[in-house]
């Protein structure tokens, strides 16, 4: 029976065999890795990588909300299931159920991009990698440098624990139903020695730092740190924008 894409799940199923072959190209599987896939629809992705990986590499995972999907997909030798919301999901858990870091791909729906990301950031060091499909707009900001328009919270909050890396585009034209928007591949490295800071209270300076991208800091990110009586120096005669991410982490550090 043909599955119809469902609006609310955020469903566009990946047709184009060139784009697929160039994705499971740029993931490069290899044995004794552990994969798992993100949303694997009606298996574009997830037959092409499970054909390349060897036997001593398998299952592979798959995460599936949609309950008719996940049945399609226990219905295939060598793939495991796990029938939950993404942000509900303990990716450590499966890193240790596995025995091994996570290599973690898919083509994510684009209406939770941004909490999914922000999801994993929290058990990166259980991760190798990571290899998205975004849109477009999305990635840019992801991999977007200082003083640029698309430089924001998202930038600096993924590329102080990732190196972030913007593959290539992939048209509407490659999505049955096609979405409104272009795409993008992107692949994510969390870096082997991060700096060591407290998540919690970078989110909320890079937070408090964006909140008036059109203001200087000193109007938003200055009020804050007075609110702790933070006596360091950091200029803020800067906009947000304008401040790469290791001036960020080192805030937060000082903090």
């Amino acid at each position: 029976m043909r599955h119809i894409a469902r609006k609310r799940f955020g469903q566009h199923f990946l047709t184009d065999t060139a784009i697929i072959d160039a994705i499971v190209d740029a993931i490069a599987p290899q044995a004794q890795q552990a994969l798992v896939e993100i949303g694997p629809g009606l298996g574009a992705l997830t037959l092409p990588l499970l054909a390349r990986l060897p036997e001593s590499s398998r299952p592979l995972t798959v995460v599936e909300l949609d309950r008719d999907l996940a049945a399609r997909m226990r219905q295939r030798a060598h793939i495991t299931v796990v029938e939950s919301d993404v942000l509900k999901v303990d990716f450590a858990a499966l890193a240790a159920e596995r025995g091994q870091k996570l290599r973690v791909v898919g083509n994510l729906p684009y209406n939770i991009s941004s909490p999914i990301l922000f999801h994993l950031l929290g058990c990166a060091d259980q991760v190798q990698d990571q290899h998205f499909m975004l849109q477009k707009e999305v990635v840019d900001r992801m991999a977007a440098e200082p003083s640029t328009k698309d430089y924001g919270r998202l930038s600096v909050m993924l590329q102080w624990r990732y190196e972030v890396e913007h593959l290539f585009d992939v048209p509407p034209e490659a999505f049955d139903p096609p979405p409104r928007v272009d795409s993008a591949i992107v692949r994510m490295q969390p870096k082997r020695e991060p700096p060591q800071l407290d998540l919690a209270l970078l989110q909320e300076l890079v937070a408090t730092a964006f909140s008036q991208r059109r203001k200087l800091l000193r109007h938003t990110l200055g009020r804050w740190l007075e609110a702790r009586a933070w006596g360091g120096s950091f200029d803020l005669q800067r906009r947000a924008e304008e401040v790469p991410v290791a001036e960020y982490v080192a805030l937060a550090q000082s903090l």
